[in-house]
């Protein structure tokens, strides 16, 4: 939990600048996109292999 200090009379702008800086300082933001991201090792196993063999095609097609 984030907690913000705010003195008597301060501009909620400038509180609200605070947090931002802390939520980002946390990396939260950071841990969500890369948990978005994940793909499971079986995907990502089976893309390797669709482009080991378009790599392949490739070459054979060349010679």
């Amino acid at each position: 939990m984030i907690i913000v200090q705010v003195k008597e009379g301060e501009n909620i702008e400038k509180a609200l600048k605070k947090f931002k800086r802390k939520y980002e300082r946390t990396g939260i933001v950071k841990e969500l996109r890369r948990r978005q991201a994940f793909e499971k090792p079986s995907v990502k196993n089976r893309k390797k292999m669709i482009k080991a063999v378009y790599v392949q095609q490739l070459r054979q097609a060349e010679q």
